[in-house]
């Protein structure tokens, strides 16, 4: 069963407002969302004082001001985060090198084998928590297990600064009472779905065949049938395999002039060239995604033969993806590019990057 590993999941709470709040006194206590305030603006990160209002992530700057009409919007310092999350970082890696960043504000931490020959997770995890607290004066939450998939479930249950731990023994039990919409790859459409068939906790799902499971879910029905029983052999991945690099913008308003999409589509593609430069990114497939006012979505994509990367391979297949869409049926929202399908592959830690500055259409 593999149960002999110790995995830790670090999860640090209302992350780029706690950071925020700690940088600035006369916020403590205060309402504040984290994000451009305007009319497209969206919460980036809600402090807990702005959750009690019902104001979430990704939720508009709108909405949430009329949810806590005291709300303080802050402006996010992306540079800053990621100075912070390297302190973070810096921290773990006292304990271990075997460590998998998710996004700038969580990681994974496999401590099975530590540099300071502690048997317990649970006291590394504390250790850790205790050294944020201290050191950066930023609360985190943790989730230990002996395996990925309960780590992170458990680091959500005390939240915040809080701790929660799952033993080998207590698992089953554990998983059997778990909402299905807790469990990791189930989303709000794979949700109804399960609903559906009867599927509403971890013991519903236990009693569905693995050939069901794959006929519906097709590769993550096997990824189901283990969970439901306790079982994630994924490792901790230190470098993770980039597959895509991209670049969108969602406008301030509507575009809907060509002349207006061409400038926009333009930029878009010199923003995404730096990023290829910076990453080392290779790949050949282009895709184009757009976003209409009323929030439908379309996608077009083309393979090429040769490496994109320069403005002149990626800008007139940009123009003919463009051409080839049904753009000009209603006004434009949003506007993105990414590459993909790269010739070589390149390793990068997301936890440098995170996840608001580049779009990795994974």
């Amino acid at each position: 069963m593999h149960t002999e590993r110790k995995i830790i999941h670090i999860d640090m709470d209302a992350f780029f407002a706690a950071v925020e709040q700690r940088d600035h006194p006369e916020l403590r206590g205060k309402a504040i969302a984290v994000g451009f305030d305007g009319a497209r603006g969206v919460v980036s990160t809600a402090s807990y004082e702005a959750r009690k209002f019902g104001v979430h992530s990704a939720m508009s700057i709108a909405q949430a001001k009329r949810l806590c009409p005291e709300l303080i919007i802050v402006s996010s310092d992306h540079e800053h985060y990621k100075e912070v999350s390297s302190q973070i970082h810096e921290i773990f890696s006292r304990y271990t090198d075997i460590i998998e960043p998710l996004s700038i504000d969580e990681a994974f931490l496999d401590v099975t084998v530590n540099k300071k020959n502690m048997s317990s997770a649970k006291d590394i995890a504390e250790e850790i928590r205790a050294a944020i607290r201290s050191e950066l004066h930023l609360t985190a939450s943790a989730g230990v297990s002996y395996n990925k998939f309960l780590a992170k479930i458990a680091s959500d249950y005390n939240k915040p600064d809080g701790m929660f731990v799952i033993t080998p023994e207590e698992a089953l039990d554990f998983i059997a009472t778990l909402p299905i919409e807790r469990f990791w790859g189930v989303g709000p459409k794979t949700a109804e779905k399960m609903h559906k068939m009867g599927i509403f906790a971890g013991i519903h799902l236990r009693s569905c065949s693995l050939d069901h499971l794959v006929e519906v879910f097709g590769k993550n029905g096997k990824l189901f049938y283990d969970f439901a029983r306790g079982i994630d052999l994924r490792t901790v991945e230190t470098e993770r395999e980039r597959k895509s690099v991209g670049c969108e913008q969602t406008f301030l308003e509507d575009i809907s002039k060509t002349s207006s999409i061409i400038i926009q589509l333009y930029h878009i593609v010199v923003e995404l060239i730096e990023r290829i430069e910076k990453s080392g990114f290779r790949g050949n497939t282009l895709t184009l995604k757009i976003k209409f006012s009323d929030f439908n979505q379309i996608t077009r994509s083309y393979t090429s033969a040769k490496v994109l990367t320069t403005k002149e391979d990626i800008l007139p297949l940009a123009k003919q993806l463009l051409y080839q869409s049904d753009y000009r049926s209603k006004p434009i929202r949003l506007l993105g590019v990414s590459v993909s399908n790269p010739y070589e592959y390149f390793k990068a830690s997301e936890w440098v990057e995170g996840t608001l500055e580049f779009k990795d259409w994974e």
